[in-house]
């Protein structure tokens, strides 16, 4: 405020002391700020504050605030010589905030770079644990958000599975018919379950394993034999891809089960089919078709 502007308050206002006097005997009496202006009539609330500086508000004007507890916890761990790194690790919040609360209590004494380093370490871990959960309970509120798929819905997703993961026939290599390969489990289950809505039965599906020569091989047979739930008369020879040791492959733990290649037999008419409707969506999803 100018030294003009504050001139003119005063003066209005001559007897400042006696003014504050009243001021904090309503504020001793627990009324609100709007209620000590509307008494003293001042209608400047740079006067007003200078007339309560020091005076606490009464509790009941406080707002319930839900960090609240947060900021008590704060303030007790601090004082019990907890930094504000060892704050943020015990309690999940910002720093800035821990700031805010906690600036008019003593530091705690110095810690040592060893002390710094793992401080550091667990607020990230604490921070990386934070992450994973927001991204469960999106992933969780995404899933239920869709529901039963209908049987039209069911064959929209399959056509465009198949364009993206599937054998597609070409000018130059004519190949209308029905081969998919994937290693994901719950894509192998949701493409079977288009075939069956398509009419294919069990009899007319045939299944090869491709993978890894280094991997458990005996073990993905089974694996892949039991998840489609087929005898070893539907499956070929497993075809198995050579170990290169330049190549740094990811894939190698106990969960790598190779690909699965699935073969529809006599579906010439269903490749057809779901290559014209997978145009058909292409035209539908056109806003100037």
């Amino acid at each position: 405020m100018t030294i003009t502007r504050m001139t003119q308050i005063t003066g209005k206002y001559a007897d400042f002391e006696g003014l504050r006097a009243r001021a904090i005997a309503l504020r001793g009496e627990g009324l609100s700020r709007r209620q000590i202006r509307d008494r003293l009539f001042v209608d400047n609330n740079d006067l007003l504050n200078r007339l309560l500086e020091g005076e606490p508000p009464p509790e009941w004007t406080r707002r319930p605030n839900a960090k609240d507890d947060l900021r008590e916890e704060a303030r007790a761990l601090r004082l019990r010589g907890l930094t504000y790194d060892q704050i943020q690790v015990e309690l999940g919040c910002s720093k800035s905030s821990i700031s805010l609360w906690v600036r008019d209590l003593p530091k705690p004494p110095k810690r040592t770079p060893e002390e710094a380093s793992a401080i550091a370490r667990r607020g990230w871990e604490a921070t990386l644990q934070r992450r994973e959960v927001e991204r469960g309970e999106t992933k969780r509120r995404a899933a239920e958000e869709i529901g039963k798929l209908t049987d039209r819905e069911l064959f929209l997703v399959g056509v465009g599975l198949y364009w993206a993961e599937g054998a597609k026939d070409k000018p130059y290599k004519r190949r209308e018919s029905l081969l998919f390969i994937n290693s994901d489990p719950d894509v192998i289950r949701l493409y079977l379950r288009w075939l069956e809505l398509l009419g294919v039965g069990p009899e007319r599906l045939r299944f090869r394993l491709s993978i890894h020569e280094s991997a458990d091989v005996a073990g993905a047979e089974r694996y892949w034999a039991d998840l489609v739930g087929a005898d070893s008369s539907s499956f070929h020879r497993t075809t198995l891809k050579k170990h290169n040791p330049k190549t740094v492959r990811k894939n190698t733990a106990d969960a790598y089960k190779g690909c699965l290649i699935v073969y529809v037999t006599k579906s010439a008419d269903l490749y057809r089919r779901m290559e014209g409707a997978w145009y058909g969506i292409v035209l539908g999803a056109d806003p100037a078709a």
